[in-house]
């Protein structure tokens, strides 16, 4: 069952959104040569407090930390340490959720740390981030669940191939329902595949968690004795990149984006909801 949002609730959840997308904005400024992923995870916990919300990453499924930190060849669910030195060159990608009154927010995004990036991962990330805007573009009234895995999947396959490899779409992870809880139904996956069928049709209160993750290479992922990292098969790095939307009588309203993505789904043709909050 997919659980449909009133409007007071999904006002609620923009809340818990702009908490995440704050702990964006603080941890992207101390992603920087010589922090730990545990100073990240520092920072995500003071901005939670600040704000007064709660963590829906620490202690989920026994999750020690409140955001995952995913760096290289890492593609999802790397736990903040102090072992974990971030040096020039690397990118990472930081998954950050809240909960506000009961109601979730979630949102992940790829950073840069120092300088001097190879063009493949520079147009890696942009991939990434620019296929996870036209899924939201494509949370369109009358629309079904498919037509965004095909939005997703049609922009990454138009692209031109990096020139040391592919873009392998991360099969086993994907999408998913949010609301009153981080992790529902429906599952979201970032490819087309006849036996998921076209799903259920997108309706105003439909919120949904839209988040691809493209490797240089393999689609397929290993996960780590800690029962939680999961890393390509191939050692090629990834991108992540993942906003919360949610559905209304006047178009997609996505709840982590601090201008509830007006912008990027302008250039989509897609007109975004007003703000319940503004």
């Amino acid at each position: 069952m997919v659980e449909i949002k009133t409007p007071e609730q999904i006002a609620k959840m923009r809340e818990a959104g702009l908490v995440v997308a704050a702990v964006h904005a603080a941890t992207r400024e101390a992603a920087v040569p010589g922090a730990t992923t545990k100073d990240l995870d520092e920072v995500s916990r003071k901005v939670l407090a600040e704000h007064g919300a709660k963590s829906n990453f620490l202690g989920y499924g026994g999750f020690p930390a409140t955001i995952c930190t995913s760096v290289n060849e890492v593609v999802v669910h790397g736990i903040p340490d102090e072992k974990t030195v971030l040096k020039d060159g690397d990118i990472i990608s930081i998954d950050a959720g809240a909960i506000v009154d009961g109601w979730h927010g979630d949102a992940a995004y790829t950073a840069f740390v120092g300088t001097g990036h190879a063009p493949e991962l520079i147009e890696l990330s942009r991939v990434t981030e620019e296929s996870m805007w036209a899924g939201l573009a494509a949370m369109k009234l009358g629309n079904r669940l498919v037509d965004i895995s095909k939005a997703i999947e049609s922009y990454i396959r138009r692209q031109p191939r990096p020139a040391t490899g592919k873009y392998g779409i991360i099969e086993d992870y994907g999408g998913h329902g949010i609301g009153s809880e981080m992790h529902m139904d429906p599952h979201l996956l970032n490819y087309v595949t006849r036996k998921r069928g076209k799903g259920p049709k997108l309706v105003p209160g439909f919120c949904l968690a839209i988040e691809p993750m493209v490797s240089l290479g393999t689609a397929q992922t290993d996960v780590l004795e800690d029962n939680w990292t999961v890393v390509t098969t191939d050692g090629t790095w990834s991108s992540h990149w993942e906003h919360s939307v949610a559905l209304t009588e006047e178009g997609p309203l996505v709840l982590t984006s601090p201008d509830g993505g007006r912008a990027k789904l302008a250039e989509y043709g897609v007109t975004a909801a007003p703000d319940p909050l503004a």
